[in-house]
């Protein structure tokens, strides 16, 4: 089983967090999809003939398609690569672009997931990140797509935001529960260079809360998801049972993946690559049949970290006999020498050979996996 990605690189207006690759302007668009559509051709061979179990379509934001856009992208997937019957198509989109309308054309084109971009439902972190939307457009667009008939959809949160209260982190996870989801996406604030946010902390226009708070809000999403009987598989993802994200489980677990569109990125166990993110230097590339991509073939310390950096946040965990059998005995050696610390010390359990986070460890997960990494000085 493989999975299929779609960039959708244009927004409204851009977020200030937002660091992922999209613009404002349109005047490339027409060139933009039709570029994806040629890709999706020009690279059918690519996940060698497996079937795909999941679609997923992301930016940018995706919800800016016409239905004429959607339905040709579509046709091109379906046209050039053998689709499950009950392969899970996902669709980011943003609360105030989720018309009856427009939702009814998703259920039209077989969208059967949708992972909803709300963020707070406070108006005043919505027009600090400069959100399109409002606290009221949010729940409204959530009660439609149930209407519309939606019974698998994501709702995306922030914490950690500047001036965010425990009180509000709290409301908020409690009003996103009460609109019943099969699934809370939960993500921390972070000020990546090159964005909004980033100046503003640089001016000292806004400031980050205490870690203490930070730990506190995480404390509070961990606690309240699972009194809503929501799986926390990922360190960032809770689901319900039977509604984890089939996309991004696919990720986590070492499934391959295409990724469609300026700046996607690709993986087939071997290497990986990644479409310029540039909508000028990507398009001129499919368009002249020139290169329009970077690509790394993996060696096998990559494939170890990434085995390491990717299964250390699930609750599928570390599997020491996979290890041993993809890697071999030195790498095993590397692993067992440093996990051992994080067992004794009760950030990591182990059960039957394999290695999950603790509660306590899940605060430290990027610590221990860079741990846990392989390094040429390690031979």
């Amino acid at each position: 089983m493989a999975g299929i990605y779609i960039h959708i690189p244009f927004c409204k207006k851009k977020c200030y967090y937002c660091d992922f690759y999209s613009v404002v302007s349109t005047k490339d668009r027409e060139l933009v999809i039709s570029s994806i559509i040629k890709e999706l051709s020009l690279r059918k061979n690519y996940l060698a003939n497996e079937n795909i179990n999941t679609i997923y379509f992301g930016g940018g934001t995706p919800s800016v398609l016409t239905e004429n856009e959607l339905s040709e992208i579509l046709n091109s997937v379906y046209n050039n690569y053998n689709i499950e019957n009950n392969a899970e198509i996902t669709f980011e989109a943003n609360p105030d672009d989720l018309s009856n309308e427009y939702l009814q054309i998703l259920k039209q084109n077989k969208i059967n997931r949708l992972s909803i971009g709300v963020q707070s439902f406070f108006d005043n972190d919505l027009q600090l990140m400069n959100r399109s939307h409002n606290a009221t457009t949010a729940e409204e667009s959530i009660k439609r797509s149930i209407k519309v008939g939606f019974t698998n959809f994501s709702i995306d949160l922030i914490y950690g935001l500047p001036n965010l209260s425990i009180e509000n982190w709290r409301k908020n996870i409690d009003k996103a529960i009460s609109l019943n989801p099969t699934h809370i996406s939960a993500y921390h604030i972070t000020y990546e260079p090159n964005t909004v946010f980033y100046k503003f902390l640089k001016d000292k226009k806004i400031s980050e809360i205490p870690d203490s708070e930070s730990i506190e809000q995480f404390k509070i999403l961990i606690n309240e998801t699972k009194k809503a009987n929501f799986e926390h598989y990922e360190i960032s993802n809770f689901a319900k049972p039977n509604y984890i994200s089939k996309h991004n489980s696919n990720y986590w677990k070492q499934q391959k993946y295409i990724g469609i569109g300026p700046s996607a990125h690709s993986f087939n166990l071997k290497s990986r690559q990644w479409n310029y993110p540039s909508n000028k230097k990507y398009t001129e590339g499919i368009i002249n049949n020139q290169q329009y991509f970077d690509k790394e073939t993996l060696s096998s310390a990559d494939k170890y970290n990434e085995y390491i950096l990717t299964s250390i946040r699930t609750y599928w965990g570390i599997d020491a006999n996979y290890i041993s059998e993809n890697f071999g005995n030195k790498y095993l050696f590397n692993f067992e020498k440093n996990i051992q610390k994080y067992v004794n010390n009760g950030f990591v359990k182990l059960s039957k050979n394999i290695f999950t986070l603790t509660n306590s460890g899940l605060f430290i997960s990027d610590k221990i996996a860079t741990d846990l990494f392989f390094y040429d000085k390690n031979i």
